[in-house]
């Protein structure tokens, strides 16, 4: 089998395949970076939804209610802010262009910082366990039937 076809599919240097040369448009590059972080943004947001639900659920029993409900709702915050800039970066700022290179950068190294501060509080946020105390537990019948 010849893998020198898939090897040539998957390379990403600047030659079609043609074996004519093109300019890498890093901004393309840039664009999909910015796409793909939005996607895994979407499932953490997702899951803050869900742990959020959880804590409103259980209510003032739950051990570390306002603490919880005050995480979720910070990280919940940084993720929408995070959202716009990830939108500004890859639709509003072009760094291609020189002029928009200096704002770009800012607004890249803005969203950097405040994705490491979401991984922070998600990493505190699950360290609180997110499981059913032993009251809730009580309520549902998990064995079937009496």
């Amino acid at each position: 089998m010849n893998f020198n076809f898939f090897r040539n599919m998957a390379s990403v240097s600047p030659v079609n395949r043609n074996g004519v040369e093109k300019s890498l448009d890093v901004n393309k590059y840039a664009t999909k970076k910015t796409i793909a972080q939005g996607l895994l943004d979407v499932a953490l947001l997702t899951a803050n939804a869900s742990q959020l639900k959880y804590v409103l659920q259980v209510g003032e029993k739950h051990e570390f209610y306002t603490l919880m409900l005050s995480l979720i709702c910070i990280s919940i915050v940084l993720q929408v802010i995070q959202a716009c800039l990830c939108v500004l970066l890859g639709s509003a700022l072009n760094i291609n262009k020189e002029e928009q290179c200096p704002n770009a950068n800012r607004a890249n190294n803005v969203t950097l910082c405040v994705n490491i501060a979401i991984m922070a509080v998600n990493v505190i946020i699950g360290s609180f366990e997110m499981k059913y105390p032993q009251y809730i537990e009580n309520s549902y019948n998990i064995s079937g039937p009496p």
